[in-house]
């Protein structure tokens, strides 16, 4: 079931990391003088072809699980364990039960997608992740005819996630997606990024990437799935419904009640670079903007 994604790449048409990001950043930066800037800000597509180095996206990061402060996972997560792993998936499924990361290792195809990140606080990176899609891994349990949502769920384990002690949220941190969301091939389950395995405070040694939706849907660490026939609650939706939705798109016309969602910030920039105009569904609105036809995407948030 893998490689439905039109625009796939193997390892081997890949320049290495500092020569990728030298020659992008030379690349994107003639075409920028060329094109002059509009009202301050750059195209987010022009952006998209230069990826974060590996320093930017494995020490700027969101992990409440380890500290609220950017820095705190890196610093932190060293001490969490991640082999043996396994994934429980239940609900409705033909074929319950705990998955071993290895045993679905072995039965996927691991595939490399450079992915744009949108953080609900409007800063983005651009990700060059390994992954494999979610759909694999449904099918690999058998989803019912009766399955509409697909729930997810955090490792729960204070004693090696200190940010678990406290109570910034009602932990275990979990989100959800509706089925036909999930099963969509840009959805995947990622492994690794720059061709090496996920580093703990990136998620390891599993975790869900949703490109068209802020980065808080894309829950680090999954330990267990559920297939279900009713929308699951979410972490940061059950925290502060009004502030945060269950889809939690990318849209630039819905602003954030404390702070406008119309730029973004792009990490590894500089302090003076322009902000970049946020695009709808973060630049994905040509293969995703069909699943919310007809839907009052202000409203469903």
């Amino acid at each position: 079931m893998a490689g439905r994604w039109r625009n796939r790449l193997s390892w081997s048409e890949v320049t290495p990391e500092r020569v990728w990001l030298d020659r992008r950043r030379m690349m994107a930066g003639l075409g920028a003088a060329g094109l002059g800037a509009v009202a301050g800000l750059r195209s987010a597509r022009a952006e998209a072809l230069v990826p974060n180095s590996w320093d930017e996206i494995t020490s700027y990061n969101n992990f409440y699980e380890f500290g609220t402060d950017k820095g705190d996972p890196s610093r932190k997560a060293g001490a969490l364990t991640t082999d043996p792993w396994t994934v429980e998936i239940g609900g409705l499924v033909d074929r319950p039960g705990h998955y071993d990361l290895g045993d679905i290792l072995a039965k996927v195809s691991i595939e490399d997608r450079l992915y744009r990140l949108r953080c609900v606080e409007a800063w983005s990176m651009v990700v060059p992740w390994q992954g494999f899609e979610l759909a694999d891994l449904l099918d690999m349990a058998g989803v019912q005819a009766s399955a509409k949502y697909v729930a997810f769920e955090t490792l729960f384990r204070p004693e090696e996630m200190p940010g678990q002690r406290g109570r910034i949220l009602d932990w275990p941190y979990v989100e959800g997606l509706r089925l036909d969301e999930a099963m969509h091939p840009l959805t995947i389950m990622a492994t690794g990024l720059y061709g090496k395995p996920l580093p703990n405070q990136n998620g390891a040694p599993l975790r869900l990437v949703v490109p068209w939706k802020y980065g808080f849907k894309s829950i680090k660490s999954v330990v267990r799935i559920t297939l279900t026939n009713t929308q699951p609650p979410t972490s940061w939706n059950r925290y502060a419904p009004r502030e945060y939705g269950f889809y939690a798109n990318v849209n630039p016309t819905v602003d954030h009640p404390r702070w406008s969602q119309a730029t973004e910030r792009r990490i590894g920039g500089g302090f003076f670079a322009p902000r970049v105009a946020t695009l709808m569904f973060n630049g994905y609105g040509e293969e995703v903007a069909s699943l919310y036809a007809g839907m009052d995407l202000a409203a469903e948030f």
